[in-house]
């Protein structure tokens, strides 16, 4: 895989879903952003917000689709056609059923695994070789439950545990960005 450029945080618009389950995502860009002291701005033609960070002296650029998650990829495409960027320079963040909360895993190609904005990106490229980074959030224990699981709040030892994955991935980002994606992988999954 070659050095991300593109960090696409997955997640829903609008001040009734921020802090949910389902925008780990769009926590861990907004975290990312923060750190170095940027904003996002509204960029209509890339259907998101974006803000732009520097990561061992490389421009990486942050993208939040404004679209719902379901529709994330027509704002990912846009945003890889408009910067001139392969797939495989961009890692999406997102919310992970199948990982309890407090780990992160990094994950390059593959199928969606259920993840709607996932499976609409998938959709759009005609492929799935781009970047991962699962945000663990658990499971509710019963697929019926598994709706209003992500599109609520998480308690306040998952919000502790969720925040110290997003630090761990992190740690890991400036070897993905120099494009040793595999070391960045070993060093996250090797337990601590």
């Amino acid at each position: 895989m070659e050095g991300v450029r593109l960090i696409v945080g997955l997640g829903n618009p609008g001040a009734e879903h921020a802090r949910t389950r389902h925008n780990a995502g769009f926590r861990f860009v907004d975290t990312l952003a923060a750190a170095q002291g940027q904003r996002f701005s509204v960029d209509a033609k890339l259907f998101g917000e974006t803000a732009q960070v520097s990561i061992n002296g490389q421009t990486v650029r942050l993208l939040k689709p404004s679209t719902y998650m379901n529709l994330s990829g027509k704002s990912v495409t846009a945003a890889l056609r408009f910067w001139k960027l392969e797939p495989e320079q961009a890692l999406l963040a997102h919310d992970e059923l199948d990982m309890p909360p407090g780990v992160a895993r990094l994950k390059f190609d593959g199928g969606h695994g259920g993840q709607n904005g996932l499976r609409d990106t998938m959709q759009l490229l005609g492929h799935g070789r781009f970047g991962r980074l699962r945000i663990g959030i658990g499971h509710p224990g019963h697929k019926d439950k598994v709706t209003g699981w992500v599109l609520g709040r998480p308690n306040a030892d998952d919000e502790i545990l969720i925040g110290r994955a997003i630090d761990e991935a992190l740690d890991v980002l400036p070897l993905a960005v120099a494009g040793d994606f595999n070391e960045a992988m070993k060093r996250l999954h090797t337990p601590k």
